[in-house]
């Protein structure tokens, strides 16, 4: 039998076939490769994408009220009382005796005006009450007589009525006559004019020789007289605060041309009834016996008032508010970050602050600028507080 002789294959072919083998190797890991990177690129869109769909919120912790807060609001100030004063009596200014700034006494004189009409009418109505007089008295005189002929029958009634008549009109002749003296001294008394109470004299409108004219509908006020030894402030009162302030309740004032300094002021009353802009009218009382205030000047009104009327309230950004058609709303975050909703009752509104009276805690973390879609139980993303970085000084 022949012997088998293995012929081996030349080294070129094993080089080819073993080049083959590392390059379907290759292939293959390229394809499983691709397959892998496909699935990645799909699953990180995937996350991505559902990661964009989470809402990213601002959350705040709402503010729990003290039991009283400080309340601020305008005032103006006025004197306790203000008076114009008028000429009753019309001529010429003869003098005047006080400038502004003066202080005076309730009568005293502040002017002489020069009337001389008024004292050509004064003597002649003194001349018309001695021509009374004498008339008066022959009349009574012929009465008197004509009295003692009626008891002897000397005259008939008719004539001793007719002359006992005339002495009567004489006799009212005569009243009138002194009553028409009497007021012509009056308004010439009125050529000075006085101070009606004490106070300081805050303006002068007149000069020597300027034509003066009786009343105060025909020309400004000669003279304007306050007294300031006490003011009084006016503040109007939001309706939100107008059942807190109420009689007898005190408050600090502040005046910008008196830093640092505050004085004591009481409330004397209220107006009890609202305005067109639903404020309430305050009347206080402040003590100005040093002169050290100033009427018309601009103050600022410091109330010391209860944080609440409701009991525990808390305040909110007013831009946590969810207006919706079942009413006012706000969307917290509970601590598995899921969204709850939270209807809300509120209560006085401090501008960039409301009060919330029921329905939040002050423990809640309340969503910031809520977006309307937002609902309950919806997965939200809180942003980390920040802290502001201290600013170098130069």
């Amino acid at each position: 039998m022949d012997k088998l002789h293995v012929v081996k294959a030349p080294h070129g072919i094993r080089g080819l076939a073993r080049i083959g083998a590392v390059t379907g190797i290759v292939a293959i890991a390229v394809v499983l490769w691709a397959v892998f990177a496909s699935y990645r690129a799909r699953a990180t869109l995937r996350e991505y994408t559902d990661d964009q769909a989470i809402v990213t919120v601002a959350t705040t912790t709402p503010q729990a009220l003290r039991d009283t807060e400080e309340l601020r609001l305008p005032g103006s100030v006025s004197a306790n009382y203000d008076a114009p004063i008028y000429a009753r009596t019309s001529g010429y200014l003869r003098r005047w005796l006080v400038d502004i700034g003066t202080p005076v006494k309730a009568g005293q004189v502040l002017a002489e005006i020069d009337a001389p009409e008024v004292d050509q009418q004064l003597r002649q109505a003194q001349a018309d009450v001695a021509n009374a007089e004498a008339n008066q008295k022959i009349a009574r005189v012929t009465a008197d007589r004509w009295r003692g002929l009626r008891n002897t029958d000397s005259v008939s009634k008719q004539e001793a009525d007719e002359k006992i008549s005339l002495a009567d009109a004489g006799a009212a002749q005569l009243q009138a006559a002194q009553a028409n003296v009497q007021r012509l001294r009056e308004l010439s008394g009125f050529k000075k004019i006085v101070a009606p109470f004490d106070g300081v004299v805050t303006a002068r409108n007149t000069d020597v020789g300027q034509l003066i004219n009786a009343g105060s509908g025909s020309g400004p006020e000669l003279f304007r007289i306050a007294d300031i030894r006490q003011l009084r402030l006016y503040v109007h009162v939001p309706q939100t605060y107008a059942a807190m302030v109420q009689a007898n309740i005190e408050a600090e004032v502040s005046f910008p041309d008196r830093p640092g300094r505050t004085y004591l002021a009481k409330v004397e009353r209220t107006s009890n009834a609202l305005d067109a802009s639903r404020t309430l009218l305050a009347q206080l009382i402040v003590d100005n016996t040093k002169n050290e205030l100033l009427p018309g000047a601009y103050a600022e009104v410091h109330f010391k008032v209860p944080a609440s009327l409701q009991g525990a309230t808390v305040r909110v950004p007013t831009n946590a508010l969810l207006f919706r058609s079942d009413g006012l709303q706000v969307a917290t975050v509970d601590p598995q970050g899921r969204v709850v909703i939270k209807p809300v009752t509120v209560g006085r509104d401090y501008g960039s602050d409301i009060e919330i009276t029921q329905g939040l805690r002050a423990s809640d973390r309340v969503i910031l600028s809520p977006p309307d879609s937002l609902t309950d139980s919806t997965i939200v993303r809180v942003t980390p507080k920040t802290t502001p970085k201290a600013v170098a000084k130069s």
